[in-house]
């Protein structure tokens, strides 16, 4: 029930908010989750929005290499795809996959995922056969 989920975030991010703060790491993760199931109830200009609010939170919280930062960047670019601009998403998730291999290592789930996103979204953007960056001498190919 992706809109119940989206309603319920809806009513206890105002909660958070007054009780933790606006930018206390539990009011994020519930403006984050509340993204998320816009996106997947079926709005995912609101979640782009949502999204690109809660980015520069995280990297002011957080740090720009944390984690969770950089998987709001990743759904930041999925939502910026799925709401009509895959060019935008492919070259977002482009920037974010040295960052991942960097931080994360190459054969971390998360940089796999975006490797993954990249092509999908290079794809949708009209360039089926451009692929992402070769990977680096003795690391495995993408």
């Amino acid at each position: 029930d992706p809109a119940g989920a989206r309603d319920l975030f809806a009513e206890v991010l105002p909660i958070r908010e007054r009780v933790l703060g606006a930018e206390h790491p539990d009011t994020v993760t519930t403006r984050y989750d509340l993204a998320y199931w816009i996106g997947a109830a079926g709005d995912p200009a609101g979640a782009r929005d949502l999204f690109a609010e809660v980015l520069p939170i995280r990297e002011r919280v957080l740090g720009a290499e944390h984690p969770e930062t950089l998987n709001t960047r990743h759904n930041l670019a999925r939502w910026i795809g799925a709401a009509g601009d895959p060019a935008s998403a492919r070259d977002l998730l482009a920037e974010l996959l040295p960052i991942r291999e960097r931080v994360q290592g190459v054969k971390h789930p998360d940089t796999l995922d975006t490797r993954n996103d990249h092509a999908y979204w290079t794809g949708k953007a009209g360039d089926p056969g451009r692929r992402p960056r070769p990977a680096r001498r003795g690391a495995p190919h993408p």
